[in-house]
């Protein structure tokens, strides 16, 4: 169970100034804890303390840096359980997939503990023109200064790992604003957080509204902004922002191609996993499956079954697999979209009902190529069926998107693979499965409206850094 209360982290410090943002259970709706909330005041204070702290967090030798998050690491794995179900309350997540996201956030710390003492450098020829003999030249990568972070709702683990992790192993201070809808774990790492020798005001972590949140984007002191989020409120604040540098992951609303001759059960059970775990509430959730005609009648055939088969309920239960949405508000949206695909002669060939933020996983044929459940982030557990004849013709309607985040084909065509990698605009192809499937080492990230730049912990120290040049000339 979560505690009554929960403060948030200002400068390294657990403060209590109120009780203001009630977090609830998101499948009961009950209030499940209390966690103070920040004002513009101490946004302020914790900008000018990330700003005092940038030097000595540049100064923090890589060996420490890697004690610290391999620390976290331990702390992680000794509260696991905690955390699980922590996020299984405030998120409304199937304990198992909390379980899982409480391994990834493990993961991506590691991985940013080994990244600490790889951030190296490189020597350069110089003398490639006379004018350049007797000189040397050299760079390094340095930490860009204090980074605001603002991480979304349905990775509040892993997603905010992903930011805080690589600023520690890179050397920069950070704020961190986690959604108000689901705070506590990003505060329970904050607790942890709290427990090492990181100097003071190397992180912040304030649950705060977001018309109160402007200095997060709008402050020269902060050097980076990195939001994880919706397309519409993430282009608002890359405006807003000014000289400093924006990284967005916004979405997409995913493609999977299934080609002739692939395996087709194993193709449906990946496609069920990829479209509704975590009841669909992820950015690379199978949305638009293709399917070559060949193979349409038997997919439509197992996907059906497998979809109706899914348990819906209380995401505490170990056999839930379709748990709340983050919201009745977003069940409505979704559900709504559904009713307008049936009204314009959709096919509903599992689910297709709610009550309050339980949608039933959902699955569509027939779907009309202009509606909302086709072209925008469905974000729930929503996936819609159709056949393709030709797979160029089926790359092209992968394209036929506003985003472009990641893709998953089921082929065993190697010139395919090759095409596919060549023409899809999205940020990651995967082959022989679905377009869900990350692992936190990787570059991730897309195109389009899907966002800019790339995290995974390398990328993201790449962006928390910048190159500065040594050149040496020899007078002799």
């Amino acid at each position: 169970m979560l505690q009554a209360s929960y403060p948030y982290y200002l400068a390294n410090e657990a403060l209590s100034p109120n009780q203001d943002l009630a977090v609830t259970d998101k499948f009961s709706g009950e209030v499940a804890t209390r966690v103070a909330i920040a004002d513009a005041a101490a946004i302020d204070q914790a900008i000018a303390a990330a700003d005092a702290a940038a030097e000595p967090m540049r100064k923090l030798p890589a060996y420490k840096r890697q004690e610290i998050l391999n620390y976290c690491v331990k702390r992680f794995e000794e509260r696991a359980e905690e955390l699980a179900v922590a996020l299984c309350i405030e998120a409304g997540k199937p304990i198992k997939d909390a379980r899982g996201e409480v391994v990834r956030l493990i993961d991506t710390f590691r991985i940013a503990a080994e990244e600490t003492t790889r951030i190296g450098g490189e020597v350069v020829p110089m003398d490639i023109t006379p004018r350049a003999e007797g000189y040397t030249g050299m760079w390094k990568r340095v930490p860009i200064g204090p980074c605001s972070f603002i991480s979304p709702f349905n990775f509040p683990l892993n997603l905010a790992a992903h930011k805080v992790a690589p600023a520690i192993a890179a050397g920069c201070p950070f704020i961190l604003k986690p959604a108000s809808l689901t705070p506590v774990g990003a505060i329970i790492i904050g607790e942890i957080l709290a427990e090492t020798d990181l100097p003071k005001g190397a992180f912040s972590i304030l649950p705060c509204h977001r018309d109160g949140a402007d200095l997060f984007t709008t402050d020269d002191r902060l050097k980076l902004l990195s939001f994880t989020g919706s397309p519409d409120v993430g282009w608002q604040l890359k405006a807003k922002a000014g000289k400093k540098p924006v990284v967005l992951e916004l979405g997409g609303n995913a493609a999977c191609i299934v080609d002739e001759g692939t395996d087709i059960d194993d193709a449906v059970a990946r496609i069920v996993f990829g479209a509704y775990y975590q009841s669909g509430q992820s950015c690379i959730s199978v949305q638009r499956i293709m399917v070559h005609e060949k193979h349409y009648d038997e997919v439509r055939e197992k996907l059906s079954a497998a979809v109706n088969a899914l348990v819906s309920g209380d995401p505490k239960d170990e056999s839930t697999f379709i748990g709340p949405m983050i919201s009745e508000k977003e069940a409505a949206r979704l559900h709504n979209w559904v009713l307008e695909a049936k009204e314009a002669g959709a096919t509903v060939l599992a689910g297709g009902e709610r009550d309050g933020a339980m949608l039933q996983a959902t699955l569509l044929a027939d779907v009309e190529p202009h509606l909302s459940v086709n072209t925008q982030e469905a974000f729930g557990p929503v996936a819609i069926l159709s056949r393709f004849s030709d797979f160029d013709a089926a790359l092209k309607e992968v394209n036929n998107s506003d985003f472009g985040l990641q893709a998953g084909i089921f082929t065993r065509d190697i010139y395919k693979i090759q095409k596919a990698w060549d023409e899809l605009e999205v940020g990651g192809v995967v082959i022989g499965d679905v377009p869900s499937w990350r692992v936190d080492h990787m570059p991730y990230g897309g195109v389009k409206d899907s966002g800019l730049g790339r995290e995974g912990v390398r990328y993201a120290i790449e962006d928390m850094t910048e190159l500065r040049m040594l050149v040496v000339r020899n007078p002799n």
